[in-house]
């Protein structure tokens, strides 16, 4: 990962620093950083094509139309988790010797096979001594299309009728891009990821959870804020321990990759979808289910599923399920803490409904590795997790509890023009992330 870029203007100059790392294959030259200005070129024209007022596309560099990468990016940039996990409550430990004995067997191996992949994590006393983490990486992501037609009731017993196919976007090697994590505790982080020329930023002050993209800008979730999804896929053992402490329940058993796992399940309360709800979007469910290796204890597979329905003021509504899964690999340890440095996520996204026959299906992929990786940052502040100056001033104006008033934000520096007419529209990638936004943005 490239974190310094040569002065492209004056070769006696200090290099520039960029914010979130880029790949080395976005650099073709060799050698030191002053023997890569070429590939410094090429990022800069990069960077200023996405940049550029022009939208007919010509000349961009990304495999991919805009409105492809706004949905690829909406859907696997930020995610968050189901439910709000505080590190105040008590440790995992202390659930399961409290309630061991009177819950049934379900919530009880639960708990038991918790506490088995907290001490195959490194144990409770080393987790306790992590207060703050960062993390550096890269990703690769891709993205393909299939439409099926179940008009004949193949929904849902995988027999439907293909109508048609499309192969995955950006070739074999999709789009790639590295991000960086700040976290301190999970209710405080905060996020940067850059893809083909496109940044997004994603973050929590313990109070409210927002994200800032170059087509929607800042914007704040509904509900109490709820961590990122990304420090589940093997990067904060402890936040992934109280997840499944106190209400998991383990539903079986099952094979991922070769490796015997223990399934548990968790299920995000009414009360909580109900917080994320607005007068046209309902959430119907939201569930995460974690494999724990019979072997080693660890995480193997993370997996979650959201259900929401939009109500549409014509005849019906439009119904959008997302199931994503992680498979979680190379775990290595770092002061005692074992963490998976790579992986992948793959997203099915399916919308059914309003009057159609049969449903779209999109699938995306997300190849990640962890680059850097270190714990009890010195320094971390909490300024460095104030959201955008935006949403800093509406929080103290008055809002209905259905709509956020939210104020035009500066654009980022790095970002993709609107798209008037694609394949993937706006209002798809409006719909996967309605439940984290805090105003309705549906494309009529």
């Amino acid at each position: 990962m490239r974190k310094l870029c040569p002065n492209l203007e004056r070769d006696d100059a200090l290099d520039t620093v960029l914010e979130v790392p880029i790949p080395e294959e976005m650099f073709t030259g060799g050698g030191g950083s002053r023997g890569s200005r070429f590939g410094c070129t090429g990022v800069k024209a990069w960077m200023r094509a996405h940049g550029a007022p022009d939208r007919s596309g010509a000349g961009e560099p990304c495999s991919m139309s805009r409105g492809e990468l706004q949905l690829m990016l909406g859907v696997i940039g930020a995610p968050l988790i189901p439910l709000p996990v505080g590190h105040a409550k008590q440790s995992p430990s202390s659930v399961l010797c409290e309630q061991l004995k009177g819950d049934p067997i379900e919530s009880s191996s639960a708990k038991y096979i918790v506490q088995q992949y907290i001490a195959a994590s490194g144990g409770e006393w080393a987790l306790n001594k992590v207060t703050s983490m960062y993390a550096m990486g890269r990703v690769r992501m891709t993205a393909a299309e299939l439409n099926t037609n179940d008009a004949d009731g193949g929904a849902g017993n995988g027999s439907g009728h293909r109508s048609g196919k499309k192969g995955s976007k950006g070739g074999s090697s999709g789009e790639i891009g590295g991000f960086v994590l700040w976290q301190k505790k999970p209710e405080l982080w905060c996020l940067e990821l850059v893809v083909s020329g496109c940044k997004i930023s994603a973050g929590s002050d313990g109070k409210v959870a927002w994200r800032q993209t170059p087509w929607h800008q800042s914007h704040a979730s509904r509900g109490p804020p709820r961590p990122l999804r990304r420090s589940l896929q093997g990067l904060d053992p402890m936040l992934t321990a109280s997840l499944f402490a106190e209400d998991s329940v383990c539903i079986g058993e099952r094979t991922i990759g070769g490796e015997d796992c223990f399934v548990l399940k968790v299920e995000a309360e009414a009360s909580s979808l109900r917080a994320r709800n607005s007068g046209s979007v309902e959430i119907i469910r939201h569930t995460v289910w974690g494999y724990f290796s019979q072997r080693t204890g660890l995480l193997v597979q993370l997996e979650d599923s959201h259900l929401l329905q939009i109500k549409s003021s014509g005849s019906g509504s439009v119904f959008w399920e997302t199931t994503m899964e992680s498979r979680l690999d190379d775990y290595r340890a770092v002061d005692g803490v074992n963490i998976a440095h790579a992986g992948r996520t793959t997203v099915s996204l399916v919308r059914f409904g309003d009057g159609q026959d049969g449903s779209t299906r999109t699938r995306m992929e997300e190849t990640w590795s962890i680059e850097e990786v270190d714990f009890n940052i010195r320094g971390l502040s909490m300024d460095c997790f104030l959201p955008p100056s935006d949403l800093r001033e509406t929080k103290e104006a008055p809002h209905d509890a259905a709509v956020v008033p939210v104020k035009a934000a500066r654009p980022p520096p790095l970002r993709i023009p609107a798209v008037v007419a694609i394949r993937v529209g706006p209002s798809q990638v409006a719909a996967v992330n309605l439940d984290e936004s805090s105003e309705p943005l549906i494309a009529r």
